[in-house]
């Protein structure tokens, strides 16, 4: 097994040479900081709508070198956070609004990639969640029901034999499973669109850190500084997602949180056969601290979940190196699932950084006297709702009220996080006492573990500086994209 260099999607997609850095100061209407999806889809449906537009994107490393390039490939219609955060701040009616801008945006990025000639091994096959215990099989229960009262879902509660129809995951009790997500190549999808970008005059610079994001001031439009210049716009964008806590003055804006993936030589057909799996859903599970999978265009199983989630004061290793302690993890986890692999090779092993508000919520939004932008906190969902991010925030841009601007996560603005050990301690905590109720529910438990609810206890009763960490069961299953 050999660590990826970025992930291994690049081993498909090698890892590129990077365009010219920025050389001197110059001036644009639009300035994005970051090359991820938020950046790019900002850029394309911005030139789109007006072509005369000069769009500036400047990158630290290369177009997809964060977490655009480094997921799970999850095309899906989760809502980050869940949509109950929404019907209490906009109602049911704004709720509803959001997750049907979630569903519709799935199919928005296959309508782009099929027009733009963007081959990212894209399969619509629909999102498999399966129960492998008692108290899973409830809290799926539970779940499914609450899936049935909202549109634009579609979700349908399967039994233990039609889930396991479906994928053949060893003590499959039950399922939900819904169309509206696709398996995608993650690193094909944000080259292509880069390259889509550039097509249509933007210009990209890489190999550019941007050091600081000034706001406008007397006199000056807002800026972004780096080491050979500055870009002065009418916008700047901050597009950073799990790389913000590196910009100066946003260390404590959100957490960057850990995930980490393995992915396995290519399937004998036999071993296929056991499986199934012909269908292509992504995969996920409704433990504490979930799994996330996809059986990938060439035959392999790509398996992610969780590493060592947070290190101390937003420290991460930028270019993705995984514990080996992590990779044992995710293979016996992957075995447990799928015995019939119990020999199977890891060929290779990453890990990606998401950004987690303190809230647990994704923002977009645009000050328009400071003239800085700025989206991100998809805790997992980001590779949809990047698109509709790069709508919405062109829209802004462009002064268009619409159905988009008007959407609840506009505009919304959180706290900074706590000051360290503090969130060190709790998000550490809280995942270490997930991990123990998912011990104590496989063992037999029928319900939730009562670590589970102690930990939920802690978050409602004062932790709301790590609310996010019991996810809602419909949303955080994979790493999810700048």
């Amino acid at each position: 097994m050999s660590q990826a260099s970025v992930s291994f999607w690049y081993s498909q997609v090698p890892t590129p040479e990077p365009r010219l850095p920025l050389r001197h100061s110059t001036r644009a209407d639009v300035c994005i900081v970051g090359a991820g999806f938020t950046g790019l889809w900002t850029a394309y449906y911005l030139k789109k709508a007006q072509p005369s537009l000069r769009v500036v994107v400047l990158e630290q490393r290369f177009a997809g070198y964060g977490a655009s390039g480094r997921n799970g490939g999850w095309l899906t219609n989760s809502v980050t956070g869940g949509r109950e955060q929404y019907v209490k701040t906009h109602g049911r009616e704004g709720a509803q609004a959001m997750q049907s801008a979630m569903t519709s945006t799935v199919h928005e990025v296959i309508r782009v990639a099929e027009a733009e000639g963007i081959d990212a091994d894209i399969t619509l096959g629909g999102e498999l969640n399966v129960a492998r215990n008692r108290a899973q099989l409830a809290r799926l229960h539970e779940w499914a029901d609450g899936e049935a009262e909202w549109a634009d879902v579609d979700a349908r509660l399967l039994d233990a034999a039609q889930a396991s129809a479906r994928i053949a995951v060893a003590d499959t009790l039950g399922g939900v499973w819904q169309p509206h997500c696709a398996r995608i190549q993650p690193a094909k999808l944000v080259r292509g669109l880069a390259d889509v970008a550039i097509s249509l005059g933007v210009e990209l610079y890489e190999n550019t850190r941007v050091t600081a994001i000034e706001p406008r001031s007397a006199g000056r439009r807002p800026r972004a500084v780096t080491a050979h210049g500055s870009v002065e716009a009418d916008v700047i964008v901050r597009a950073t997602e799990g790389f913000t806590a590196r910009m100066p003055g946003a260390h404590r804006a959100w957490v960057p949180l850990n995930s980490s993936l393995i992915v396995t030589e290519p399937l004998a057909d036999k071993q296929w056969d056991a499986i199934g799996w012909a269908s292509r859903d992504t995969l996920g599970d409704l433990a504490h601290v979930y799994v996330y999978a996809q059986r990938t265009a060439d035959g392999r199983i790509a398996f992610g979940g969780r590493g060592v989630p947070y290190h101390f004061g937003s420290r991460f290793d930028a270019d993705g190196a995984t514990p080996e302690v992590t990779v044992r993890s995710l293979r016996e986890l992957l075995v447990r699932f799928f015995p019939v692999l119990s020999d199977v090779r890891v060929e290779r092993a990453w890990s990606g950084v998401l950004g987690v508000p303190r809230d647990w919520s994704a923002t977009v939004g645009l000050d328009r006297a400071s003239g800085l932008a700025w989206a991100g906190g998809y805790v997992g969902t980001g590779v949809t709702a990047t698109n509709l991010t790069g709508r919405t925030l062109a829209d802004l841009v462009l002064g268009r009220d619409s159905s988009l601007t008007a959407l609840p996560w506009v505009g919304h603005r959180v706290r900074n996080w706590e000051l360290e050990p503090l969130r060190f301690i709790a998000v550490n905590g809280l995942y270490r006492a997930y991990g123990m109720a998912d011990r104590a529910e496989d063992r037999g438990s029928t319900r939730t573990s009562a670590i589970a609810r102690l930990a939920d206890c802690a978050l409602e009763l004062g932790a709301k500086a790590i609310s996010g960490l019991r996810r809602d069961a419909s949303a955080d299953r994979r790493l999810g994209g700048q």
